[in-house]
């Protein structure tokens, strides 16, 4: 016990003593005095001058000006220009909350403290380089109202603004990355780069280099979807043959009989007798054979749909589709997947249109994405609790800004119930209670079914509420604007990058003081989350610019976040000990944050495993980007043609004529890279899938998976050399050299996008979380 208490402060220590959090201010507040007594001064200017002065910022810069010597009258002017634009001021904690920002740290602002504001400060010292700055948001929403809120501060100091959201055509791309300031989401951002890649004339891009990014919500972004990669695919001849048959045939598995699932209900496996039925249903003899491999891939894919992916829960059904609920939300994520055939089992048990997964051309985790730009900094309420993968992974540091009035809010004491049916009855009556009083509550749930479950009961009981899940955006900030007022009872799945403050009274205020008679927001969980950040991004809805507030979690030991990790089922004395003792206790929040904390030390482990996994591939990815670069910037022809067969060459020079055979060549050199980079792609995904069964026979799968993957790239420019000099070959083999034909034409199909949703059950993801936990515990 004293062991752990020594180690537990001295990991305290060693965080706050500044290698993840930046405790001191001292000096952000020293300038942010500076700025506030200059912006005094601006603030006498007319608007005309107000452009002049930015104009004249940027011409200094632009000629030499270090950007830290203009950093005091930029952050004055955008002040100035502010207040001018749109009525506001930056606060001292905004100003101290830039400064961080521009440092390329990690800003934690509470809730409601103005974090819109405050990236418009760095995002205008930054954009007078004239490189293009990046603000990432959480959603198309927020980027759009972004934009257009900010956008009158941009333009009244001469600089440009624009925004790239879903749907845009590729020249209002082009036009908005050509803007000083671009808003727009991490994902779009991300797609542009990979359609840019596969792009085969420069004139066909759309973004420009990655200079900087402010990045909304960053622990989100940065932390929880880092490693989730972005893919852009093409059409493929998928075979969904058999998928509905597999799926009608778990359907009829007697659980515990025919399989079973483990404790942590993340996995699940075929037992004996359930072996036999297939066997026999299929008539295809031993299944565990090496070649029914595929088919018995197919049916344990079969049977995790069916038992371990829940409607409304992990997934929703809408307009005849698979709609993915995101696992730390709770809110449907558009255009995500999951992987290697999940999706396609899911749509089958579903009785849906199987979707073609599509061959994979291109892919980057959002985590390598971000590591392109050359300076990142980014804001969010929640950052302290992932402080060290922020330093680990990206670099950077946490800076705590104070608020800018002192927090009221309330946090009490979990309730903690035996059975979820308990649990429930307590918070309807609380919501009942509350409710009477005209109170208003907001109840953050863990998943859509949860939550539409107690809209129901609320209902009956006569007590009308707004329920946020997977609703459009637009509706979603309507909606959470009047959370605040009088009686307002609003369930939410989550609300992470809702982007609206819950002001209280509602949205114009007009109840605000009867609202702080009564206590100001009350604030529900249902339940405790893995992740103690999104439990304080529910609780963080209260209390915002010192208004009063209160919240409070629920717990039953039926929650998933107790049974996964084996309180409820493990009957060994110190569980039943340990369960005792949540019930019997008055003050549960640090026991279940211990189990929490657990768990991010393991994720911890996970990222780090995984970021080994995808370095190599990665370093690849960034090799062949700057062979793409090299072939499409230059005026000469690729050499490889020339070198291996100059005499068929020439001979094509003298027929078809210097530039036309350059021209092909460098289109169809592109295209052969690309060709056989989504082959070697697909071959690292077999190679990534196997390597469980190396860690059987006693290897190191690190090793053994680097080894392989190493070998495979070895010979990769062989091949591309072989297959451009053959497709330029038959290219040219029945063209008339008087034909006029358009060279730039690059053949290639329809491609589309996607996010690839980390499937944690069964998978490479899994394998490294079994591997953690034995670790710890040895």
């Amino acid at each position: 016990m004293r062991v752990s208490l020594i180690r537990k402060i001295y990991t305290t220590l060693t965080r706050i003593g500044g290698r993840a959090i930046d405790v001191g201010i001292s000096s952000y507040q020293r300038r942010a005095e500076q700025i506030r007594q200059r912006t005094d001064e601006l603030m006498q200017l007319p608007d005309v001058e107000l452009n002049r002065l930015g104009l004249e910022l940027r011409r200094r810069v632009q000629t030499g000006t270090f950007l830290d010597s203009v950093l005091v009258d930029t952050f004055a002017l955008v002040s100035a220009a502010a207040f001018r634009a749109i009525g506001m001021r930056p606060f001292d904690v905004q100003l101290i909350a830039a400064l961080a920002i521009n440092d390329g740290k990690i800003a934690e602002m509470q809730t409601g403290e103005g974090k819109t504001l405050a990236a418009v400060l760095p995002a205008c010292l930054n954009a007078l380089i004239g490189k293009g700055v990046h603000v990432l948001t959480f959603n198309d929403y927020l980027a759009a109202r972004d934009a257009d809120w900010m956008g009158s501060v941009y333009r009244m100091l001469g600089l440009s603004v624009g925004c790239v959201i879903s749907r845009m055509s590729p020249a209002e791309r082009k036009a908005a990355y050509a803007c000083d300031v671009t808003y727009s989401t991490a994902k779009e951002v991300g797609f542009d780069f990979l359609r840019d890649q596969q792009s085969t004339e420069l004139a066909q891009f759309v973004q420009r280099e990655h200079f900087y990014a402010i990045i909304d919500e960053a622990d989100s972004l940065l932390i929880d979807q880092g490693r989730i990669p972005l893919v852009i695919a093409t059409q493929s001849h998928d075979n969904p043959a058999d998928l509905y048959r597999f799926a009608d045939l778990v359907r009829t598995m007697r659980p515990k009989v025919d399989y079973s699932i483990d404790s942590t209900w993340r996995n699940v496996s075929y037992n004996s007798p359930g072996l036999d039925r297939l066997q026999h249903h299929l008539k295809c003899g031993e299944l565990h054979s090496v070649e029914h491999a595929n088919l018995l891939a197919r049916l344990n894919l079969a049977l995790h749909a069916e038992v371990l992916m829940r409607r409304d829960v992990d997934y929703i059904v809408r307009d005849g589709k698979i709609h993915l609920v995101d696992e730390l939300t709770g809110r449907v994520v558009e255009n995500r997947r999951w992987p290697w055939g999940l999706q396609a089992a899911v749509e089958a048990k579903e009785r849906l249109e199987i979707q073609s997964q599509g061959k994979i051309l291109n892919s980057i985790t959002l985590k390598h994405f971000f590591n392109l730009y050359a300076r990142i900094g980014g804001m969010t309420a929640t950052a302290q609790d992932s402080a060290d993968e922020f330093r680990e992974f990206y670099a950077t540091k946490i800076v705590v800004i104070p608020p800018n009035r002192t927090c009221r809010r309330h946090d009490f004491p979990d309730r903690i119930f035996p059975t979820k049916h308990r649990k429930f009855e307590a918070v309807l009556n609380e919501i009942l209670l509350e409710h009477q009083r005209g109170r208003p509550v907001l109840v953050g749930t863990s998943s859509i079914a949860e939550s539409e479950r107690l809209a129901e009961r609320l209902v009956r009981m006569g007590i009308p509420c707004n329920v946020l899940n997977a609703k459009n955006d637009h509706a979603e900030a309507e909606l959470v604007a009047e959370a605040g007022s009088i009686g307002a009872v609003t369930i939410s799945t989550n609300m992470a990058g809702r982007g609206t403050d819950i002001r209280l009274g509602g949205s114009r205020e007009v109840d605000r003081d009867r609202v702080i008679a009564l206590g100001g927001l009350y604030v529900i969980g249902t339940c405790r989350n893995e992740s103690r950040r999104i439990d304080n991004q529910l609780r963080g809805r209260a209390g915002r610019q010192g208004d009063p507030g209160d919240t409070r979690f629920f717990v039953s030991l039926e929650d998933d976040l107790l049974v996964r990790h084996g309180i409820a089922d493990d009957r060994s004395e110190e569980s039943r000990a340990f369960a005792d003792q949540i019930l019997a206790s008055d003050d549960a929040g640090p026991r279940i944050a211990h189990i929490q904390r657990v768990i991010e030390g393991e994720n911890l482990e996970i990222h780090r495993t995984l970021r080994k996994y995808s370095h190599l591939v990665e370093q690849q990815r960034r090799l062949i980007q700057r062979k793409r670069s090299q072939i499409l910037s230059s005026v000469d022809a690729p050499n490889a043609f020339q070198t291996k067969e100059p005499e068929e060459f020439h001979n094509l020079v003298t027929r078809f004529g210097q530039e036309s055979v350059d021209n092909a060549g460098r289109r169809l050199t592109l295209k052969a890279i690309d060709d056989c980079w989504s082959d070697y792609l697909e071959r690292v995904a077999e190679i990534r899938d196997g390597i469980h069964l190396v860690s059987m026979g006693g290897f190191d799968p690190m090793e053994v998976y680097n080894n392989e993957v190493a070998s495979t790239f070895r010979t990769f420019f062989q091949r591309v050399d072989d297959k451009a000099i053959a497709s330029i070959k038959d290219y040219f083999k029945h063209r008339d050299p008087n034909q006029i034909e358009d060279e730039n034409s690059s053949g290639s199909s329809a491609t589309w996008t996607y996010m690839v949703n980390v499937n944690p059950m069964g998978d490479l993801f899994e394998r490294i979380r079994r591997n953690v936990r034995r670790n710890l515990k040895g």
